[in-house]
């Protein structure tokens, strides 16, 4: 049986095969266009999809379409090279659902739907068993604690629908010296509209009066919008055992690290790609599931689902643009140069195997730097992502080492959670801790990543410290690198100093 998804066709497209009982192909839009049209079948993902799987568009069973759908949406028209599919159109937030309970590792769990909005729906509170997922609460729009975030996001000088994620990373340098003022709004599930004032630009649509109760330290009012999410969700959850979360404020690293460390959860899985895009999972697996009967669960492995290129294509490419470079046949010769580059304190791009499918970098689209340089984040964040101080990059470990140096729980495997620095390891990490100790870490086991594991291994083997600091392979604004033109182009537009792309090493 293969099953088609096809989901966040508003925003953030992405399609996803199962085939055989297996998910076969995941890959976004924006990653494979560069600038996607927002409201249009996502056509390069599913053509890169069912070039992946070895299908073509007869073979495909069903098609699964996560709302919501563009108003008057010629979109099935579109899919009429599918003839032989059943077409489902599945609910934004059951999609969601599906997606962050069915690939988790439990039996039966409670399941936590939250963005800004999806089919009138910002929230949904779902009960997971076995192949089955069952709606127990809906929280309606404008109710919507996503949005609520995103008007903070706004008040302290970011963009909505763009620089959540970075709410959160400021939060870290902040005291919560405001969380009730953000907690007489926020009555259970209802968000109280008399505090907002959508004529006022530029302050997130709050009231002049709302206002005037916060204080001006803008990393203290982060810290308090952070902390009301985090009581949120954890009421929310109530007395379940093992929580599944999915859209939009999934992401938030921070929350998925105070609900594992809460001590309320025997569990806690998030779903790495959990805003729009992973509703495309979320709708090819509420098919294998929910209309097809099938108990066998299909777990995404390490989200390395999206497209890779071999040897000719890489070279093609780097000939076609004039490039001088080295062929290491030898992957084990390949990795001792890598690790002599980044022990010379040099920032290296790392380009291997198939695309991840989600918004971080697992190891085959990331840029890599030493934790041994002093320097190593301040660089990163000055000369190649161009970034706010405060944000801080990722340490990757491997899986059966991460104890050794960190205090993490289990959605390090996804970069999902943040972790914390053993004591004696505190100062080695300090350019990547965040305030309170707090730090992202990524464990890499050799199933999930055998290549990047054995890159870290051979890195701890010549400098007695098996980590290195990552973050994704991509311009300041742009998508992830998916093919070797991306990362050529990305590569010679920073302050990159070495790419490794496959089997080619090239360096400035």
């Amino acid at each position: 049986m293969n099953i088609l998804g096809i989901g966040g066709v508003l925003t953030d497209a992405a399609a996803v095969i199962i085939k055989g009982g297996e998910i076969a192909a995941a890959a976004e839009e924006a990653k494979l266009t560069r600038r996607p049209e927002a409201g249009q079948l996502p056509e390069a993902s599913v053509a890169a999809c069912l070039a992946i799987a070895g299908l073509t568009a007869d073979d495909i069973d069903y098609v699964a379409l996560a709302r919501p759908l563009p108003s008057g949406s010629a979109l099935p028209v579109a899919l009429r090279s599918f003839s032989k599919a059943r077409v489902v159109s599945i609910d934004h937030h059951a999609a969601h659902a599906a997606s962050a309970f069915f690939p988790s590792p439990f039996n039966d769990a409670t399941v936590i739907t939250l963005d800004r909005e999806g089919d009138l729906r910002c929230g949904a509170k779902w009960r997971g068993s076995g192949n089955r997922l069952a709606l127990e609460e809906e929280i309606l729009y404008p109710n919507s604690i996503g949005e609520l975030y995103g008007r903070v996001t706004e008040l302290v000088g970011f963009r909505q629908r763009a620089d959540e994620h970075l709410v959160q990373w400021l939060s870290a340098t902040g005291s919560p010296k405001y969380a009730d003022i953000f907690s007489d709004i926020v009555q259970g599930t209802a968000i109280e509209q008399n505090s907002f004032d959508t004529g006022r630009q530029g302050h997130g649509g709050f009231s002049a009066d709302f206002i005037k109760r916060l204080g001006t330290n803008k990393a203290d009012i982060a810290a308090s919008a952070q902390q009301v999410l985090q009581d949120y969700v954890i009421r929310l959850a109530g007395d379940a055992e093992y929580v599944c979360l999915a859209g939009g404020v999934a992401w938030n690293a921070l929350l998925i690290s105070a609900l594992e460390h809460c001590g309320k959860f025997k569990g806690v899985f998030a779903q790495p790609a959990a805003g729009n895009a992973g509703t495309a999972l979320g709708a090819a697996l509420s098919v294998w599931h929910e209309t097809l009967s099938n108990t066998k669960r299909l777990g995404g492995g390490g989200y390395c689902l999206g497209p890779s290129f071999d040897v000719g294509e890489i070279k093609q490419t780097l000939e076609n643009c004039k490039l001088r470079f080295r062929l290491v046949p030898a992957m084990t010769e390949l990795i001792d140069l890598t690790v002599d580059e980044l022990r010379e304190n040099r920032i290296v791009a790392w380009m291997q195997g198939r695309m991840e499918f989600g918004p971080r970098a697992l190891g085959n689209r990331s840029i890599l730097a030493s934790p041994q340089d002093p320097y190593s984040t301040e660089n990163l964040n000055a000369f190649i992502k161009h970034r706010d101080t405060f944000r801080k990059f990722a340490a990757s470990v491997p899986a059966e080492l991460a104890g050794q140096y960190f205090d993490v729980g289990s959605n390090a495997r996804y970069l999902a959670t943040a972790g914390r620095v053993r004591p004696e390891y505190q100062e080695q990490f300090s350019s990547a801790i965040l305030a309170g100790g707090l730090i992202r870490v990524h464990t890499v086991s050799k199933d999930d990543n055998p290549l990047y594991w054995r890159l870290l291994h051979a890195f701890g083997e010549k400098t007695g410290l098996p980590v290195l600091y990552n973050t994704s392979f991509n311009l300041f604004g742009e998508p992830m690198v998916c093919t070797p033109r991306d990362a050529v182009r990305s590569f010679y537009s920073s302050g990159i100093d070495a790419m490794v792309v496959g089997n080619f090493l090239l360096k400035k």
